[in-house]
């Protein structure tokens, strides 16, 4: 069984993939997390603990800390805390053995190879050896996963993943700054110019059909072009609940990177 305590900045759906990953190898994970997360893949992202006090995805708890008795108390009951912790001071409090970056920023929010023994950045924005110890690519292709050592992921695109041909067709956009009023749920079926929430007074409907595989909380303010919402046009609900290829992947890719420093890998 691992001992080590692994910090991950950020509960998304990626995060949430990595931190399944390293919590089923035997580690204790603590996610952090900012006050509002704008958690798109709210049904496979421990970051809607925020909200709801608790969330399950395969079998693993994550739940909602507010001190760090309760993380000690929670890592102890077998489950992922989840800490609100706009301050970044939760990693030192831990004595975190590594902070994993999962913000998916596209470039560094506050990551320093100091927060901890092994710090890893996933995706651009970060330099491996210079403001993290490693890196973990991404980008979807032949190199999704990888361990990079020296240098950066591949630059950011700029354009969503494709998933049956569809880009950005299916992402959902915020077209004006407003309250988010939602009119469908996480795993309807949508059709093309099917009406999916409301942004103030201007509705937002679906470009494709498919399924609605993720969409902001209800009640959220968003900005004019931030993303709102995910559809999915293999129209397979049980995608909406289970943890995604890509995010397996990349947590395979930081397990890789810690089982390889802990057996003896030199990082700079």
């Amino acid at each position: 069984m691992c001992t080590a305590v692994v910090v991950i900045r950020g509960g998304g759906d990626i995060g949430t993939g990595v931190a399944l990953r390293l919590f089923n190898s035997g580690f204790e994970v603590v996610i952090t997390e900012i006050e509002n997360p704008r958690v798109i893949r709210r049904e496979v992202a421990f970051a809607t603990a925020v909200y709801n006090g608790s969330m399950t995805l395969e079998g693993v708890r994550g739940v909602k800390a507010d001190t760090l008795d309760d993380v000690s108390n929670l890592l102890k009951d077998r489950s992922i805390p989840v800490v609100v912790d706009s301050e970044g001071s939760v990693a030192a409090a831990l004595h975190a053995d590594v902070v994993v970056d999962a913000l998916l920023a596209k470039k560094n929010r506050g990551m320093s190879k100091d927060m901890a023994p092994l710090t890893i950045g996933l995706g651009p924005g970060f330099e491996a050896g210079s403001d993290v110890h490693l890196v973990i690519e991404t980008n979807r292709g032949h190199n999704l996963g990888r361990v990079i050592s020296k240098g950066s992921a591949q630059p950011n695109t700029g354009v969503p993943e494709a998933v049956n041909g569809y880009g950005e067709e299916r992402v959902l956009r915020a077209p004006c700054d407003g309250r988010v009023k939602n009119l469908l749920n996480i795993g309807d079926q949508v059709k093309a110019k099917e009406r999916v929430c409301d942004v103030g007074e201007t509705e937002v409907c679906s470009p494709i059909s498919g399924v609605l595989r993720g969409i902001i909380m209800n009640g959220m303010e968003v900005s004019r072009g931030l993303k709102i919402g995910d559809i999915d046009p293999r129209g397979i609900r049980e995608y909406c609940y289970t943890v995604s290829d890509k995010a397996r992947a990349i947590g395979g890719g930081v397990l890789e990177a810690i089982l390889s420093v802990r057996q003896g890998m030199q990082v700079h």
